[in-house]
């Protein structure tokens, strides 16, 4: 049991912290802001960035509208492999533990909203000409930024261990090579 909790707890406090904040903005936005409608503290900033209440059938970038119920399913699927997966990662591995634990927070941000609005997501932070978006989605965006970096550092740290390797077993080919390792001298030094 004390295992199953260290395990979990980690993946499910990051992802609840981003869960609850997702859908305390999603609820605020709802709530205060018709959809449809723009607002932003000042003037000058609706060019660049601005909070805008729309619904989103589809996903990132507006894409595939009408399969919010199609991207429910999905994204149920990919919660239960996040936590069937992530005792698997070496507690060591703390960037891809948390790029694991912010895309499950957007996996599950966004089915929450697909379940309770019909297939459909609360989107309202809108930046320049990019695509509308919310807490989940951003969470999933970093998420796999994260991961990635884990992969970089990680490949990195396997070509050091594997010359680290090879010079070793360079060092003790040479050592085992040499006369003075053998125990022989060739001659030299021999009584005639």
């Amino acid at each position: 049991m004390k295992k199953f909790v260290r395990d979990y707890a980690f993946l499910f406090g990051i992802a609840g912290l981003i869960i609850l904040l997702d859908q305390l903005t999603k609820a605020y936005v709802r709530a205060n802001l018709p959809l449809g409608s723009y607002w932003a503290p000042w003037d000058w900033m609706m060019p660049y960035a601005r909070f805008v209440h729309i619904l989103n059938t589809g996903v990132a970038f507006g894409m595939f509208q009408n399969f919010g119920k199609i991207f429910a399913v999905l994204a149920a699927a990919i919660a239960v492999a996040i936590i069937y997966y992530f005792p698997r990662v070496p507690r060591n591995d703390g960037l891809l533990r948390l790029a694991l634990a912010m895309q499950l927070a957007g996996a599950v941000g966004n089915l929450i909203d697909r379940v309770l609005n019909n297939g459909a997501v609360t989107d309202f932070i809108s930046v320049g000409t990019f695509a509308v978006f919310n807490v989940a989605d951003a969470s999933i965006t970093v998420g796999v930024g994260v991961m990635l970096l884990a992969a970089l550092l990680q490949e990195r740290r396997d070509q050091a261990a594997r010359k680290a390797d090879a010079h070793l077993a360079d060092v003790l080919l040479d050592a085992a090579s040499t006369p003075a390792a053998s125990g022989t001298t060739d001659g030299e030094g021999e009584d005639r």
